[in-house]
């Protein structure tokens, strides 16, 4: 029994290793400036639209910038292997964010 918990545990960690190094290097990364918006869709959500006209998701807006109409500027990853319910825009991970004056 001793033995088979023992396998079990390193499997599992092994998976968790593989699965944070493949993770890791997932991103492409973006900056750009753009306004906050309100979107009323599925549930409703914050989203960012670029001054080039793209939209945004992102997946880790703080409280703090979710005010529609609020200019930022912004980095983020673009997270290629994730799906979102909103199919509104592209998802992304926002590493830096600054309010526009």
């Amino acid at each position: 029994m001793k033995k088979a918990v023992r396998m079990i545990i390193a499997f599992l960690l092994v998976a968790l290793t593989v699965t944070t190094l493949v993770g890791c290097g997932r991103g492409e990364a973006i900056s750009g400036t753009g306004t906050v918006k309100f979107v009323d869709l599925e549930g409703s959500f914050y989203g960012i639209v670029g001054n080039d006209g793209k939209q945004y998701e992102p997946m880790n807006l703080d409280q703090t910038y979710q005010k529609d109409g609020l200019r930022i500027r912004f980095q983020a990853k673009i997270q290629k292997d994730m799906a979102s319910i909103h199919m509104w825009g592209t998802i992304i991970e926002i590493t830096r964010i600054e309010v526009l004056k």
